[in-house]
């Protein structure tokens, strides 16, 4: 831990009282839900639907991959320790909103962890003393403490409120944080709702992060609650964003979205979904290793990980993407570090596979296009300018693909972004090689993504544009999947194949040894960050995928057939509880 980072840890345990007055305000507006097209976006110096959880730690980095939101926790029994009169807000530093604000990135509130005094259950999990009363009755404890928060922080910036976390997860289970009912949350989640609004009009309020595989019927269970209640349809049904959490199995993330969409559909629903937390920890990083007995992930892995998951994500028409976390903070040696910095700040390939996807991604529009073969995947993001396609092996095998050309040429990037060239279209399409996927032996991951990016005049048609013909795809040997050593290279996106079917250029990319880095402390990881708002929310319809060319336009559409497949069998492990588990 540097000691900077000590040092805002003593300063955040100092406890200090502030005396609030609590107004009366008049009731918001219902927020609209998912619109069918992109909205305008405001003039901003970053693209809000980008985010990485607790970026406030280390400040210089987060302004450095222009972190669009970030997520913090504000601990009820840490701000009203032993009563409601407590006002400490030392728990959450002003500097930290302060930086976020020049930075145009904006601050998640997360709301959670009862305090001893204010439940007659456990504390932390309890369910709040008075919580079924009026929202302006003193008795009402949630509904003083909540009013409390919104108030004072609203003309600090934070207007995005997430309602506890992960009230899935039953008692006795790791991860644990609400011991009420289903009910009970949905009662708390109302009160919140009414409460923030009255206090802050421009208040967002987001479910609490779901992390499916604790209890996949949770969500219908509570939309069930929430669609019975008779005042829930005139206020917005009391939340405005469904929060996702999903880890390792990175196609999963677009298999969840997808089924959260169609529970929302079933009770006639339609509100953003945005993934507030995904990533896949590397246990095999050789610098901070982590005995764990599934899914063994590499270095590359992370970093091709948050590549994928992104354009999954975002092809599934989820408005925005968190990914958890930027540096794991009081970590004891051996911990599980899920940061794209490791606990001693030094880089991960993940940091910078994750500002190289702000960096080709952002300011995209809606709809993302979208090919799903059995081998391969395919994105398509029109972006000012210019358009980006996402690309990547599914299985272990090398992959050559024959993607249709939007324009003469194009760059081709790495997932990490240190190795780029750019490539002739040949005939009207792009001769690409992808890496195999490293399998042990399940595909979790896929293969080194790559970046293919042309400047165009104007954007592209998702829906007419030609799709990369499945049958002309070559298929390499399949790639080893050895552990991989300490300087195992997180940015290669292909070797040249040892054969090439025919005179076509093929493109590669040359992998290159990962940079060496800084041995590591033992220490580190807690606090919590903020969550970003919904900026360019997308409409949750399938869209086609892509590809222009002109031998390779008359491509039937049959070849860009959607398929859906099977979700992976089984499932992972227990998920992190996410903040929890910091």
């Amino acid at each position: 831990m540097t000691f900077k980072q000590f040092s805002i840890f003593l300063f955040t345990v100092v406890v200090s009282s502030v005396a609030v007055i609590i107004g009366s305000s008049q009731d918001a507006n219902a927020q609209t839900t998912t619109p069918t097209q992109t909205p305008d976006l405001p003039e901003s110096t970053v693209d809000h639907r980008f985010g990485v959880v607790e970026s406030f730690w280390e400040a210089e980095e987060a302004a450095e991959l222009e972190v669009g939101w970030d997520r913090i926790l504000f601990y009820w029994n840490e701000i009203q320790p032993t009563g409601p009169d407590d006002w400490n807000t030392l728990h959450v530093l002003e500097e930290w909103l302060d930086d976020a604000r020049e930075h145009d990135r904006l601050v998640m509130g997360l709301l959670k962890n009862t305090p001893g005094w204010a439940t007659d259950a456990e504390p932390y999990s309890g369910v709040p003393r008075g919580l079924y009363l009026p929202v302006d009755d003193p008795g009402n404890l949630w509904a003083g403490y909540v009013a409390k928060v919104v108030k004072y922080y609203a003309p600090l910036g934070v207007h995005h409120w997430i309602i506890w976390n992960e009230p899935e997860i039953e008692a006795g289970v790791y991860g644990h944080e609400f011991s009420g009912s289903t009910r009970d949350y949905y009662q708390l989640l109302k009160v919140a709702y009414q409460v923030a609004k009255a206090n802050d009009p421009e208040a967002v309020i987001h479910l609490a992060g779901w992390s499916y595989w604790h209890d996949p019927s949770w969500l219908g269970q509570f939309l069930q609650i929430a669609v019975a209640d008779p005042e829930a349809k005139d206020h917005n049904y009391f939340f405005d964003i469904i929060t996702l959490h999903i880890y390792f199995r990175v196609e999963t993330v677009e298999e969840l979205v997808n089924e959260t969409w169609d529970i929302q559909r079933r009770y006639g629903l339609q509100k953003p979904i945005w993934i507030n937390e995904t990533n896949a920890s590397p246990n095999l990083d050789p610098l901070w290793p982590v005995e764990r007995p599934n899914f063994q992930v590499d270095l590359d892995q992370q970093a091709w990980f948050i590549v994928q998951a992104h354009a999954l994500a975002f092809g599934a028409d989820s408005t925005s993407v968190g990914i958890y976390k930027l540096m794991d903070v009081l970590l004891p040696e051996g911990g599980e570090s899920f940061g794209i910095l490791r606990p001693d700040s030094s880089r991960r390939p993940a940091f910078y596979a994750y500002q190289t996807v702000v960096r080709y991604l952002r300011d995209f529009t809606f709809p993302v296009g979208r090919q799903r073969a059995e081998n391969f995947y395919a994105f398509t993001f029109n972006r000012p300018d210019s358009v980006t396609r996402i690309l990547w092996s599914r299985n272990s095998a090398d992959l050559v693909l024959k993607v249709p050309a939007l324009a003469d040429e194009a760059l081709i990037v790495s997932a990490t972004g240190d190795n780029e060239r750019v490539v002739k279209a040949y005939r009207g399409h792009y001769r690409i090689h992808l890496r195999g996927a490293r399998c042990t032996p399940e595909c979790d991951i896929g293969g080194a993504p790559v970046f293919l990016v042309e400047a165009v005049d104007k954007p592209v048609d998702i829906d007419s544009m030609a799709a990369i013909d499945p049958e002309t795809a070559i298929v390499a040997t399949a790639t080893p999947s050895p552990t991989p050593s300490p300087t195992s290279a997180n940015t290669e996106i292909g070797a040249a194949s040892t054969e090439t079917p025919d005179a076509e250029p093929t493109a590669t990319l040359t992998p290159e040894p990962t940079a060496t880095v800084t041995a590591l402390p033992t220490v580190t990881a807690t606090s919590s960050p903020t969550s970003p708002p919904p900026t360019a929310v997308p409409s949750p319809t399938p869209a086609s995928v892509s590809g222009e060319g002109e031998e390779l336009a008359a491509l039937s559409t049959d070849s860009a057939v959607q398929t859906t497949g099977d979700p992976g069998d089984g499932s992972p492990m227990d998920p992190p509880s996410g903040e929890g588990s910091a």
